[in-house]
């Protein structure tokens, strides 16, 4: 085993953030997280052996930010002895703390690490933090800040992705999400209102290709656009508006957290891994394109030794329709393995909760085929995107 154990993988569902609260809305971003480090030691995790907790947090403001895993871990009644963290690399965050997690293992600095993600947007919308690249022009001129949903459209437009090709992936995600099986790493969270939530919510089995096609593009007339076009030296004409309320991601609540260990630990506590994170990467490109998982994959995957004719199942965050179309043409892979059970498009993207999400997701859906190697990566804005590649154990 060459790679950091991955001894547990565990999961809150993913609520759809309603106006007027969602499912998980009456949670603090503390308390939701402290749902899953109550149930890891539930599940036998020596909490006070951990070395380090890592959580990735997208907009890390308010009762968001401040450390909020050093929160959660006293609100699960962890030692106090137990050291936590913070990453934010936007939607990237929660695979972040999970590559951070595995060089403090691989690196010999550390035995046995938590990785986490947390993001109530119910609570702490996103950009709450007021980055200077969303509310100062200046800056937002400088780095080519447009909205997601803008940059989007014109990945798009540059890759020759039309929008019946976008409004039929979408479609595919809702599909595949209403079929999804139960997935192993989902623990059920209550709320204080008494509700049990069990399953991620937001599939619509009734969507058709025709209502999707019916549906109004949401950013074709973005002021913003200039500002792409100038950068970009691109122009969308007429066509430029391509996504949809029903190829974006929807907005959500959740948490993910998996431990991680060195094979030495593992052995020595007589503990049987689900798997291995093998390699990981960072990239970006000019702002404010969404192609960075492309370089980034790559790169993880040769790091890892492997191609992408290896690979069993990726899941890509479905951070608007476009992302998984063009990774899928740019790999060469099948568009069978991609997303399997559907995505964010359906079910949602809780910024930075969606990596360990996905991770989870990867692995169960390996242990059902028998085991194998996944790739899971996610853009964000800015141009950036993580990837990272892992093993799931039969």
């Amino acid at each position: 085993m060459k790679g950091a154990l991955i001894l547990d993988a565990v999961r809150t569902p993913r609520a759809r953030v309603r106006r007027g609260g969602g499912t998980l809305a009456e949670l603090s971003p503390a308390q939701l997280l402290s749902v899953l480090l109550r149930e890891l030691t539930v599940r036998g995790l020596p909490e006070h052996r951990v070395d380090d907790v890592i959580v990735g947090v997208s907009t890390a403001v308010g009762e968001q930010g401040g450390n909020v895993g050093r929160v959660a871990a006293m609100l699960a009644g962890w030692s106090d002895a137990v050291p936590t963290g913070m990453v934010s690399r936007l939607c990237c965050s929660g695979l972040d703390a999970i590559s951070a997690g595995a060089a403090q293992i691989l690196s010999g600095g550390a035995e046995l690490i938590v990785v986490a993600g947390v993001e109530s947007m119910s609570r702490v919308p996103m950009l709450a933090d007021q980055p200077s690249f969303a509310i100062d022009p200046g800056v937002g001129e400088e780095t080519g800040f447009v909205s997601i949903g803008v940059s989007a459209d014109a990945t798009a437009v540059r890759a020759g992705i039309s929008r019946a090709e976008l409004d039929a992936y979408g479609l595919r995600s809702q599909q595949r999400s209403s079929a999804a099986p139960v997935w192993d790493s989902i623990v059920p969270v209550a709320t204080p209102s008494g509700v049990v939530l069990t399953s991620d919510e937001g599939a619509r089995a009734d969507t058709t290709l025709e209502s999707m096609a019916a549906l109004a593009p949401l950013f074709a007339d973005d002021p913003l656009w200039e500002r792409v076009e100038r950068r970009l030296e691109l122009t969308g004409g007429a066509d430029r508006g391509r996504h949809t309320v029903g190829t974006a991601p929807q907005f959500a609540d959740a948490a993910a957290a998996l431990v991680l260990a060195s094979t030495g630990w593992a052995k020595e506590h007589e503990q049987q891994p689900r798997g291995q994170v093998l390699g990981w990467a960072q990239a970006a490109v000019r702002s404010p394109g969404l192609e960075a998982t492309v370089p980034a994959s790559l790169k993880a995957l040769a790091r890892a030794g492997l191609s992408a004719r290896d690979l069993s199942i990726i899941e890509v965050n479905e951070s608007f329709a476009v992302t998984p179309l063009l990774l899928t043409r740019e790999l060469g892979v099948s568009a069978e393995i991609v997303n399997p059970n559907g995505g964010a498009i359906a079910v949602g993207h809780p910024l930075g909760a969606s990596g360990g999400i996905l991770v989870a997701n990867a692995l169960d859906q390996l242990r059902r085929q028998g085991g194998g190697y996944g790739l899971v990566t996610i853009p964000a804005a800015l141009g950036l995107a993580t990837a990272i590649v892992i093993e799931a154990f039969a």
